[in-house]
C-alpha cells in the first residue's frame, strides 16, 4: 500500500512538473524575472511560468511547419490531453517538433457532440487541454466554439494562443482594403443557393474571404462576377508552402482564367473587394426601368430585381414601384 502511494505521488509530482506548477522539489522563475547575476534574461530562454486551468485554444501551422509559436510548443508540451481535428495530422506536427504526447483524442464537425463531454470529464478534473485544429486558428470554420459554450457554462476557463490564420493572411497578401473585412466561410455548393447567398452579402461594404474547393473556383467566381459586380479580388493557394500563389485581377478576370487552366493544386482562400463605388443610381433611370418592369413582373418582383441591379435599398425600391403601381391606376 505505501509503496502504491508512493508511485501516484511520483505520478502527480511528474504531472505538475510537466504542467510547471511550483512543488516541493521544483520552483520555477517568474517569466520577467531578472537572473541571478542581474543581467535580463533573454525572451526565448526565460523559464515559462505555469499554465493555469482550462481549455487552451492552439493556432498551428496553416502550411508551413515553422511557423508555430514558442508559447504554442510549450502548451502542446504540458498539456494533459490535446484534442484535434486528425490525430495523424497534428502526431505529424508534434513528432516534427520533437513533442512526444500520449493522449491526443478526436474533435471534429462529426463527433463533436460524443467527443465533447469526454473532454469536458477531463477539464473538470483539473487537467488542461489544449484545442488544434488540423491547419490554423481553432474556432474558425470548426466545431470548436461548441466546446468553448460548454467551458463557459461549467466556469471553466478559456484561454488564446494566437498565431496562423488563413483568413489573415490571405488579407495581408491580397493587398485590398482590410480596414473592414468579413469572413464569408465556403459558399454553399449549388448554383441556385450560392447566388442568393451572394446577393445576401452583396451589399456589405468590406473586403470579403471565402474559402472554396478548387473544383468549384470557376463556377464560385462566375457567380461573384454576375452578383457582386466585377470588382478587384485575389485567389490564393498553398499558403505559406513552396509553390505559394497569389492572383490578383478582376472576378471576371480571374473566372475566365480558371476557366481555362482549370481547378488549381492546393487548399484555395479568396478575397474580393468591397462594392465599387459608382455614385448613387440616377433616380429618372431607376423610375423608367421600374416602370418597364412593372409591365410584366409584380411590385415585389420588380422591386428585389432593382435592388440587385443598382444597389439601392429593396424597401427604397419598394416603396418607388408602390407609388408607380398608385399612379397608373388612378
Amino acid at each position: 500500500m505505501a509503496q502504491s502511494g508512493k508511485k501516484r505521488g511520483a505520478r502527480l509530482q511528474a504531472k505538475a512538473e510537466k504542467r510547471g506548477e511550483e512543488t516541493s522539489t521544483s520552483r520555477l522563475v517568474d517569466a520577467g524575472r531578472d537572473s541571478d547575476d542581474g543581467s535580463r534574461l533573454p525572451e526565448a530562454s526565460k523559464p515559462q511560468q505555469r499554465l493555469a486551468h482550462g481549455l487552451y485554444v492552439v493556432a498551428t501551422p496553416i502550411g508551413n511547419a515553422a511557423d508555430i509559436t514558442l508559447r504554442a510548443l510549450d502548451i502542446l508540451t504540458r498539456a494533459d490531453v490535446i484534442a484535434c481535428e486528425d490525430t495523424r495530422v497534428t502526431g505529424k506536427l508534434l513528432h516534427m517538433h520533437g513533442i512526444t504526447h500520449g493522449k491526443l483524442i478526436s474533435y471534429h464537425e462529426h463527433n463533436a457532440v460524443k467527443a465533447g463531454p469526454r473532454l469536458m470529464e477531463h477539464l473538470n478534473s483539473g487537467e488542461i487541454v489544449a484545442l488544434v485544429s488540423d491547419a490554423g486558428t481553432p474556432m474558425i470554420n470548426d466545431p470548436g466554439y461548441r466546446l468553448a459554450e460548454l467551458c463557459r457554462a461549467e466556469n471553466i476557463p478559456v484561454h488564446a494562443a494566437p498565431g496562423p490564420s488563413a483568413v489573415t493572411n490571405a488579407l495581408v497578401l491580397a493587398g485590398l482594403p482590410t480596414d473592414r473585412f468579413m469572413y464569408c466561410g465556403f459558399p454553399p455548393p449549388k448554383q441556385g443557393k450560392r447566388r442568393t447567398w451572394l446577393g445576401e452579402i452583396a451589399s456589405v461594404d468590406a473586403s470579403l474571404v471565402f474559402l472554396e474547393s478548387p473544383q468549384r473556383l470557376a463556377s464560385s467566381l462566375a457567380d461573384m462576377a454576375a452578383v457582386l459586380g466585377d470588382r478587384p479580388a485575389c485567389v490564393l493557394r498553398e499558403m505559406t508552402k513552396m509553390f505559394e500563389e497569389a492572383r490578383h485581377g478582376s472576378l471576371e478576370d480571374l473566372k475566365t482564367h480558371y476557366e481555362a487552366a482549370g481547378p488549381p493544386k492546393g487548399e484555395v482562400t479568396m478575397v474580393v473587394g468591397a462594392p465599387l463605388d459608382d455614385g448613387a443610381p440616377d433616380t429618372a433611370d431607376v423610375d423608367a426601368r421600374l416602370r418597364d418592369l412593372l409591365r410584366t413582373e409584380s411590385v415585389r418582383e420588380a422591386a428585389s430585381r432593382i435592388a440587385a441591379e443598382t444597389g439601392i435599398a429593396r424597401r427604397d425600391a419598394y416603396n418607388m414601384a408602390l407609388a408607380i403601381k398608385a399612379e397608373d391606376e388612378t
